[in-house]
């Protein structure tokens, strides 16, 4: 029993490797170093950077405005939303259900204005039910997951940034 099961195993391995399955790896990116524009106080743009830098690969990453001549990309965090909507009530009026967004648009070029990417945007929406008597803990829930939108979006960029493709 136990050989068959070594074998059924060991016969598969090759049909995940012929469907081209492989681990995602280091992001690979077109360009050497990039420029970092947007507000000091933006959490995505900070994100962005220790996400960049910790990629693992030789990207250079600077937000320093005297470098910008001197990278092969600049990134422009353009807007940068969040947003918190109601969208359900109960029979008295109260809140019971909230929709948290958070949207960013930006883009990227070369530093000579060319862009690469066109001005793009994404958006990241969560539904959280709300109760007056827990109003402490609902903050604190919303907190966590506007921190977890804006991780999907630092990771939606960081694919974007991995696809995109200079101009020769």
């Amino acid at each position: 029993m136990h050989k068959r099961s070594l074998l059924l195993a060991l016969a598969s391995a090759p049909l995940l490797g012929a469907c081209g399955f492989r681990l995602r790896g280091v992001p690979q990116f077109a360009f050497g170093s990039l420029y970092i524009a947007a507000p000091a106080a933006s959490p995505v743009a900070r994100e962005l950077t220790r996400t960049l830098q910790g990629s693992g690969g030789n990207l250079r990453v600077t937000r320093e405005a005297a470098e910008m001549n001197q990278v092969q990309a600049v990134f422009e965090l353009l807007s940068e939303q969040q947003e918190r909507t109601v969208v359900a009530l109960n029979s008295a009026g109260q809140v019971r259900e909230l929709q948290l967004r958070l949207r960013i648009r930006f883009r990227l070029r070369d530093p000579q204005g060319d862009e690469i990417i066109a001005p793009t945007e994404l958006l990241q929406t969560r539904d959280v039910s709300y109760n007056e008597t827990v109003a402490l803990a609902k903050e604190a829930e919303e907190a966590l997951l506007m921190r977890n939108m804006q991780t999907d979006l630092v990771q939606q960029l960081m694919r974007r940034l991995a696809a995109a493709r200079m101009a020769r």
